[in-house]
């Protein structure tokens, strides 16, 4: 098996150009430490755990069962009573994590909060306008989100195929390719159009130590690219999850002239977590991109991760290599 060296993998000192980014719920400790131990880079999500005590509990838990890097997601989101954020940061710093996932709104409180503690900020952004802001704030790397992803693509549309080789272009920081990676084949295609590396999400999820039910899984498994709704288009908020009888009245009320308050029951976070825990996909909203209709199994995470690795090292010998004409 080949080895990828990228300036990710050199400055953030992991073995392999591969991320899995924080998800709601879905970035514990489990799943974060096997990402880690399999050589890539696992993310707890802070928000997934009710309180900064708790994730300091959380990231001890993870050096139990691991002791290679990790990092840890903070994403800043309008929300009616916002958590303790300085708290999280603080939980993250005092642990002595060296890596950090942000997203949501603009990164310069956190960039000021994490740098002079010599954590590394990765941002996770979904235009090239963003991610120049971003690289002019100090961050280390930017995650560039195309409009295939889970969660939230912005309202751009730009999928991946021009937003990653748009972002190489304008940026001078490494770049991870993110929405729509799910194989080998996307590994390569994001090293070609630039970036330094790719980030997993709604793969990751489908695996054996993802911490959801089981259920949820095979469903990700089962589905195909369309099964996915875009909601709260009309209130300049999009977010891509899975599709469902919720998913879908959100979307029929809120194009029929319904306001945020005629939906909130119906998209509470408290109904999505439900989904992960109980297996019932019609629970609640919640998150799967596009790739779904990429992914048919649920295998280990290290099994997957040698799988990509392995299979893009042949693509790029074997079947690129051999597209080109020998010349004399």
């Amino acid at each position: 098996m080949g080895e990828f060296r990228t300036r990710f993998t050199e400055e953030f000192g992991v073995e392999h150009p591969i991320v899995q980014g924080g998800m709601q719920w879905v970035g514990r400790a489990e799943l974060a430490a096997a990402v880690a131990e399999a050589g890539a880079l696992g993310m707890i999500t802070a928000l997934t755990q009710p309180t900064p005590e708790d994730l300091v509990k959380e990231i001890a838990r993870c050096r139990e069962l691991t002791d290679k890097p990790f990092g840890v997601n903070v994403t800043i989101l309008p929300t009616i009573a916002p958590p303790p954020y300085a708290e999280y940061r603080q939980a993250i710093i005092e642990s002595g994590v060296k890596i950090v996932e942000t997203a949501g709104s603009n990164p310069a409180e956190q960039v000021a909060a994490f740098k002079p503690a010599g954590v590394k900020v990765l941002h996770k952004c979904t235009s090239v306008r963003h991610a120049l802001k971003a690289q002019k704030l100090g961050v280390d790397a930017v995650s560039i989100d195309g409009f295939e992803c889970a969660g939230h693509p912005g309202e751009d549309d730009v999928p991946g195929l021009v937003l990653i080789p748009r972002a190489a272009d304008e940026l001078s920081i490494p770049i991870i390719a993110s929405g729509g990676f799910a194989d080998a084949r996307g590994l390569v295609a994001a090293l070609a159009l630039g970036a330094d590396g790719i980030n997993m999400g709604t793969r990751f999820m489908c695996t054996a130590e993802s911490p959801i039910h089981d259920e949820v899984k095979k469903r990700i498994a089962a589905a195909s690219e369309l099964d996915t709704e875009l909601i709260f288009r009309p209130l300049r908020n999009t977010a891509r999850v899975a599709s469902n009888s919720v998913s879908r009245e959100v979307v029929a009320r809120l194009d029929d002239g319904a306001a945020f308050e005629d939906v909130r029951e119906l998209v509470a976070g408290a109904r999505g977590r439900q989904v992960y825990e109980q297996g019932d996909t019609e629970l609640g909203i919640w998150s799967v991109g596009m790739v779904q209709g990429l992914i048919d199994d649920i295998p280990a995470v290290d099994e997957l991760v040698q799988r990509i690795v392995g299979e893009a090292t042949e693509l790029i010998r074997g079947r690129l290599g051999g597209l080109l004409t020998r010349t004399a």
